[in-house]
């Protein structure tokens, strides 16, 4: 879907009582890792929209950094992960609008939605790319194939940057943070490949969501 993945690896991390000190660690270097996947896979598939990524870049990756050196209060940050996760179900299970406005691109939005985004990023160790890409296919700013491959890059650079803001305090990775990576490489690039290439992916979709769902409930309720 030209995501990180970071939605579906924090409610799995959640559900599987993962510390939150390294949820989102772990979240940011996965996101690194499948979202380089996903832009090589993407990139060619339609004209890059350069001039509105570095825009949106230019905002988000400092952002993104300040969301990284900031903790949150372990309820605070369940109950806004939880609500940002109810944000991917609605993407996922197409609920979101679909119909475009046909918004020129303009300076004042590109800043505020780059910084809000960055700073979710930094703050949660999510990329942005789910709550960055239904606002770009509603504004009619870019394609379908435009959006996964700008929403890849955006996660790259966000979630490097939220990585590196977050080393200004302290990392905490999972001891068995290699193997998690192995197979989630692997899947990214059957999944970039796929998404890319080959047919649409409702099914997963459907399963995601649902996952994403009972995530979102004991994040908020629990």
């Amino acid at each position: 879907m030209g995501h990180g993945g970071a939605s579906g690896y924090i409610a799995l991390m959640i559900l599987f009582a993962f510390p939150q000190d390294e949820v989102k660690t772990n979240a940011l270097i996965l996101n690194i890792l499948v979202s380089l996947i996903a832009f090589i896979q993407y990139f060619r598939k339609d004209t890059f929209p350069y001039r509105l990524f570095l825009l949106l870049a230019l905002f988000s990756i400092p952002a993104a950094f300040i969301g990284g050196t900031m903790t949150l209060h372990d309820k605070a940050f369940k109950i806004i992960l939880g609500l940002v996760l109810l944000i991917a179900i609605a993407k996922l299970l197409g609920l979101m609008p679909d119909k475009h406005f046909e918004v020129k691109p303009s300076l004042l939005p590109i800043m505020f939605m780059g910084a809000g985004i960055g700073l979710l990023s930094g703050l949660l160790g999510i990329g942005g790319g789910i709550i960055l890409s239904p606002i770009l296919i509603l504004l009619g700013w870019c394609t379908v194939k435009q959006t996964s491959a700008i929403s890849a890059l955006f996660i790259f650079v966000n979630s490097i940057s939220g990585l590196w803001g977050k080393s200004q305090a302290e990392l905490h990775f999972s001891g068995n943070l290699v193997y998690i990576a192995v197979f989630t490489v692997l899947g990214g690039f059957a999944g970039a490949y796929l998404g890319s290439n080959k047919f649409r992916v409702e099914w997963i979709k459907q399963i995601l969501a649902l996952v994403l769902g009972i995530a979102s409930f004991k994040l908020c309720f629990t």
